[in-house]
């Protein structure tokens, strides 16, 4: 309990604002915690007071969790229909149990990157099946190097997309948008710190037709999120290989990084012409 972000984060506050700006639907999940196994229960229950108004994703410490991420997911999945796994960098960068764990049971991963994107030139193209949401376009630090290699990275791999909480630095919204269209941008508020209505202000100010903007404000979390495998369809999911039984969290290794750096993946820039 150093700083609010891993004291407490009241979400009625929240809620009144996301309210009185017209959001209706929010994805929650925990603070950073000791103990993401009750971090995740303690959401369960803020989801289940709001129900359809909340929508719980599974946050998981890559290392500290390692050899439990699937059991910890399945049971965020099955008895609490929660749509998505979150990572953050600053703890520990995704795993390979963490993306089996996504692709098994057709989870987004929302991952904060923590200004190092590189990280997903490495595990984007060894799963071409799992969605990775990168949030802050990359960096909440104002990084601008992160939100410019964000706004490639969705433009270069399908299964990328980038949200748009915190991002200051409005010209790389737009350059993310120009390369890689709307389909590819989430809008996220980072709440309870920084005013939903603010964060929210910021798409609206991008111009686009109706109908896009729509994609960014909920269309395309709704999309990704409606793959999930929840509740009973969660139940019947094994993890077939069990390989993740020792303490050892199995990372990207050299030869993977070699892979990468010589690849030739690419998605075409979108041209539809947007008024930013």
């Amino acid at each position: 309990m150093t700083a609010p972000w891993n004291t407490e984060a009241n979400i009625e506050p929240y809620l009144r604002r996301a309210r009185a700006a017209g959001i209706a639907k929010t994805v929650v999940l925990a603070a950073f915690n000791s103990d993401y196994a009750k971090a995740n229960a303690d959401v369960a229950r803020i989801v289940a007071r709001h129900p359809g108004r909340l929508i719980g994703f599974a946050f998981v410490h890559a290392v500290r969790d390692a050899g439990h991420i699937f059991s910890m997911v399945k049971r965020a999945v099955r008895q609490w229909n929660f749509r998505g796994i979150k990572v953050h960098g600053h703890e520990a960068m995704p795993t390979r149990e963490v993306c089996e764990t996504a692709r098994a049971f057709r989870l987004p991963i929302l991952f904060d990157a923590a200004s190092r994107p590189e990280i997903v030139d490495m595990i984007a193209p060894q799963y071409p099946d799992v969605n990775f949401i990168v949030a802050h376009l990359g960096s909440y630090t104002d990084d601008w190097r992160a939100h410019q290699q964000v706004a490639y990275q969705v433009a270069r791999y399908p299964n990328v997309y980038a949200d748009t909480s915190a991002v200051r630095r409005f010209d790389y919204i737009v350059e993310a948008i120009k390369r890689a269209g709307p389909r590819k941008i989430l809008f996220g508020s980072d709440g309870p710190w920084i005013h939903p209505g603010v964060e929210l202000h910021k798409i609206r100010l991008l111009g686009l037709p109706k109908d896009k903007e729509a994609l960014v404000l909920g269309g395309n979390a709704m999309r990704l999120m409606s793959q999930a495998r929840v509740g009973e369809a969660a139940a019947r999911v094994t993890n077939r290989a069990d390989q993740y039984g020792s303490s050892e969290p199995e990372h990207f290794d050299d030869s993977t990084r070699e892979a990468i750096a010589h690849g030739t993946s690419t998605q075409p820039h979108n041209n539809d012409q947007y008024p930013l």
